[in-house]
């Protein structure tokens, strides 16, 4: 029987996306049934926020706990909103993106330089850990366009023309932040033990 990994989020549709990136993973990921917020958010760095998340799910659980923190950094904002992207004006998406944007208006497009970062750490009840990143490079576009994705996916771009939302769902999971630390795991788990 493969052994199962709890995923340290209440967010479905972030389950299922993980569940897609390491599909062929040694692990089974499975859901956090736990009601409220896992824990405070309190690192200053994407790896601090991540650990945190992690080792406190895996000691709730009693079984090895994966959580990732992530953002966008942009540039010209001298690297804004980073570790605070999910909640840098709101917890509402959209009104994220537009604080960019709106940052951003005066900003000429070929200095909108900006990366997505990932953090993911897999922790065990023991308190073993370990953890890999993955970073998209790309642009903040003008305004956002498609359907698909989440946070600032319509408004980041990696060729300067179509955003990540334009993407279908296993295109963007092929280059994203998530998709090169996923992979990265996968690695230094087969080269560990669960």
């Amino acid at each position: 029987m493969r052994p199962k990994v709890v995923l340290a989020t209440h967010n479905r549709g972030k389950l299922e996306e993980f569940k897609k990136l390491l599909g062929d993973a040694p692990f089974d990921l499975i859901a956090y049934n736990s009601d409220g917020e896992i824990v405070a958010e309190t690192g200053n760095t994407y790896l601090e926020n991540a650990r945190l998340k992690a080792h406190a799910v895996a000691k709730d659980s009693g079984l090895p706990a994966l959580a990732d923190d992530s953002g966008v950094e942009v540039d010209a904002l001298h690297g804004l909103p980073g570790i605070h992207s999910a909640r840098f004006v709101s917890d509402i998406p959209w009104e994220n993106s537009r604080e960019i944007l709106t940052r951003l208006m005066s900003v000429p497009r070929d200095e909108r330089t900006a990366r997505m970062r990932a953090v993911l750490c897999l922790a065990w009840p023991d308190g073993r850990e370990l953890w890999t990143e993955g970073v998209l490079d790309g642009i903040i576009l003008g305004w956002p366009k498609g359907r698909y994705g989440f946070g600032v996916d319509p408004i980041f771009s990696v060729d300067g023309r179509m955003s990540l939302a334009e993407l279908a769902p296993d295109e963007k999971n092929r280059i994203s932040h998530r998709a090169v630390a996923s992979e990265a795991l996968k690695i230094k788990v087969s080269q560990s033990r669960l």
